[in-house]
């Protein structure tokens, strides 16, 4: 899964609009530094770290950071590439977007962005109630949360809109975890955005 994820998220990038700064194979500057990936030892972690790093470091980083401290193998395995993808894209953002689903549901969890035993509980009881929807619903909770950013902020509309008019990266990326017939058609993403220009 984290090799997967670290080839969807290229190489080095420091686009001014990304809120991530600099980037590579998926993990931030602000993340090395939280970490204290000091790569060239020179006593800071600036860009030039940021460089440095390795696709299997990236693998490590995320394995650890992404999936096994947040506990996302806690959730029923159907969620486990999708939440951790969404977790290496968005952070604890990803468990709210579950959360807030799983209240949608029925079930009586925080939305805190933590996978406690309560989140898990609750995780496992909506797959057992939907083994054959969570995923999907999950997904396309996800899109929508771009959708909304992208709403929000338009210096982040290039994410989720190619400069052609078509599905941006960031919708591209949540609707590979969801099934073909929930998938936006290019008509249908078009009339959601129109109002973006």
């Amino acid at each position: 899964m984290a090799a997967a994820i670290v080839a969807r998220e290229g190489g080095f990038v420091n686009a001014p609009d990304d809120p991530g700064g600099a980037t590579n194979h998926g993990v931030t500057i602000h993340t090395m530094r939280r970490l204290g990936l000091d790569r060239d030892r020179d006593g800071d972690v600036d860009e030039d770290d940021v460089r440095a790093l390795t696709r299997a470091d990236a693998v490590d980083i995320f394995i650890t950071h992404y999936f096994r401290r947040p506990g996302i193998e806690r959730l029923p395995g159907a969620l486990h590439d999708t939440v951790f993808d969404m977790y290496v894209n968005a952070g604890a953002n990803a468990v709210r977007i579950l959360q807030r689903l799983l209240r949608e549901m029925g079930h009586d969890v925080a939305v805190d962005g933590l996978i406690g035993p309560q989140t898990a509980q609750a995780a496992q009881a909506a797959y057992q109630a939907a083994p054959g929807h969570l995923r999907d619903a999950y997904g396309i909770a996800r899109r929508n949360y771009y959708l909304r950013l992208a709403d929000r902020r338009p210096a982040s509309r290039k994410y989720a809109r190619t400069r052609n008019g078509g599905k941006g990266g960031w919708i591209r990326r949540a609707e590979v975890f969801i099934a073909p017939r929930y998938r936006l058609s290019e008509e249908e993403f078009h009339e959601r955005i129109k109002t973006w220009d």
